[in-house]
């Protein structure tokens, strides 16, 4: 049976197994494709270690109302891994205990979860910020249109997916209408004062190329998403994040199917930035995924690679002082977001 075959079959831990075998494995096509671990000692870092933990990312389940050709968490429809009450309970003891100041909502579509509001209250009722990864299409679905007025009123950043501003592209990737129901949902949130100019509510737009490639400069993109999006549909938003797309899952599946996984693997590595190394995400934060179990971050978390541990760590058996100055479990997919100018959920690091 092929790689590409057993990724294709559905066992979440069987695609983990044969991903990594992928990455780290031999390639005929690239025989001197370095490690990651290699390429950071060629910079002087002889460990990556985490700092002090800002950000709680959550990843409450895999269910998503759409089925998206770039996913990494390869969510959909169809999945019905979800985050329950008691782990949800366990991530607020955390983020009390370590005084984490950011909570980062995840899926699939978070906002499909039955325990999303009640998440998000709490944690508001805390004090903490709350970013919520929005695929905008789920805004307008049945049974969640009252979502725009809540994310508001619990003053939410928004961080939505919009990897193009053309119809045609954007449908390319995420599916036919999806484009037409963000451009309404993005206007949705503009009346409520979402991404206004002198307004506390922030709504980020994310870009990922369509294909094998590095994003373009972010600034410059920005820009462009400014002006398209304003001429032709009267829409405003505070920032753009430019997001380097992973050589996993669902990604990984199509470069493998095109035959262009070793061109890929080779643009990444020769792009390698050791300038980005200070701020990739998995030096302040922590992935939490929809059982409870812990991560160095959302990629590693999909490729099955746990905090570096004699056992697998779970939220509830975790205190704050056991995850100062961990070091980080790493692969050839890290070169994913040192590569150009580098790429984290927060978009580029240089």
């Amino acid at each position: 049976m092929s790689i590409l075959t057993l990724l294709r079959e559905g066992n979440p831990l069987a695609k983990a197994e044969q991903q990594r075998t992928i990455l780290e494995g031999p390639s005929s096509g690239t025989p001197d494709l370095p490690r990651f671990e290699t390429a950071l000692e060629s910079a002087g870092v002889q460990q990556l270690r985490r700092g002090p933990l800002t950000t709680l990312q959550v990843n409450v389940g895999k269910l998503c109302n759409q089925t998206c050709r770039h996913c990494h968490v390869d969510a959909g429809p169809d999945r019905r891994e979800l985050m329950a009450r008691g782990t949800f309970e366990e991530c607020l003891r955390l983020v009390q205990d370590a005084d984490i100041g950011t909570v980062d909502i995840t899926g699939g579509a978070p906002e499909m979860n039955p325990e999303f509001e009640w998440f998000v209250s709490e944690l508001r009722d805390f004090g903490r910020h709350v970013i919520d990864r929005c695929n905008l299409t789920i805004l307008s679905a049945p049974g969640f249109q009252h979502l725009p007025k809540f994310l508001a009123d619990h003053n939410v950043e928004i961080v939505a997916s919009l990897p193009c501003y053309l119809e045609s592209n954007c449908d390319s990737q995420r599916g036919d209408g999806v484009f037409r129901k963000s451009i309404e949902a993005l206007q949705i949130l503009n009346r409520l004062g979402y991404g206004q100019p002198d307004g506390e509510l922030v709504l980020s737009l994310v870009y990922n190329p369509t294909g094998p490639s590095l994003p373009p400069d972010q600034r410059k993109l920005e820009q462009a998403y400014r002006e398209q999006l304003s001429q032709r549909y009267g829409i405003e938003f505070t920032r753009l994040y430019t997001i380097t797309n992973m050589p996993i899952s669902r990604f990984l599946d199509d470069l493998l199917s095109t035959g262009r996984y070793e061109e890929y693997m080779n643009r990444l590595v020769s792009a390698f930035n050791h300038d980005a190394i200070d701020g990739l995400m998995c030096r302040s934060t922590l992935s939490v995924d929809w059982q409870g179990y812990l991560y160095d971050c959302d990629f590693n978390q999909m490729l099955e690679l746990p905090l570096i541990s004699s056992t697998r760590l779970h939220i509830r058996d975790v205190t704050a002082g056991d995850l100062r100055d961990r070091k980080i479990n790493t692969g050839r997919h890290c070169f994913g977001c040192t590569a150009g100018a580098g790429s984290s959920c927060q978009g580029a690091l240089t």
